[in-house]
């Protein structure tokens, strides 16, 4: 039987506002290009991301802000991980994480520390969680235009801090987080 890689990465760990995301990818073939998404301009992330999901098993999983608020940052990226494997329509015999730290699961895996750069699996759900959650923030510019999330994803800008002193927080920060509430 052909051993069935999972890959896991999550996004959104530094915003101050929105979900942290992650996904799991099983590939289907081999997929030229694939890197941290970090590394990627916008647009390649987009043409990367299509491919990957024309081109293997995956599945999102997430934590809200208010999860993230009640159970730390760390806490919330390993559940969203776990949703994703969970999800994922077929079980993998092995998942390779990126990090140090492992979702509690009964399946095998290994942590990479940099495995986005290194494990084709772990780009993959890299690049993909990306840009999902990247279009969940501009949707929700939508909701909450006096915010600029279209532009800065809900991370910690200068203009982001300057609308969050303006404005205080939306429903969709992070009030644990350092930047957001103002003494």
């Amino acid at each position: 039987m052909k051993k069935k890689i999972a890959g896991t990465d999550e996004v959104g760990r530094g915003a101050l506002a929105g979900p942290v995301v992650a996904a799991a990818v099983i590939l289907k073939k081999s997929i030229h290009g694939l890197k941290d998404s970090k590394k990627l301009s916008p647009k390649k992330r987009i043409d990367l991301s299509n491919i990957i999901l024309n081109n293997s098993y995956y599945a999102f999983g997430y934590a809200t802000n208010v999860e993230i608020d009640k159970i730390n940052i760390l806490n919330a990226s390993l559940l969203a991980m776990k949703r994703a494997i969970l999800n994922l329509p077929i079980k993998p015999t092995l998942v390779l994480v990126d990090g140090i730290y492992k979702p509690d699961l009964d399946v095998q895996m290994e942590a990479i520390i940099g495995g986005d750069s290194t494990e084709n699996e772990i780009s993959a759900a890299s690049i993909i969680a990306k840009v999902y959650r990247d279009n969940l923030m501009t949707n929700f510019d939508k909701d909450f235009p006096i915010y600029g999330f279209k532009d800065n994803k809900g991370y910690g800008t200068k203009n982001h801090l300057n609308f969050l002193k303006i404005n205080g927080p939306s429903k969709i920060h992070r009030k644990s987080f350092k930047g957001v509430i103002q003494e």
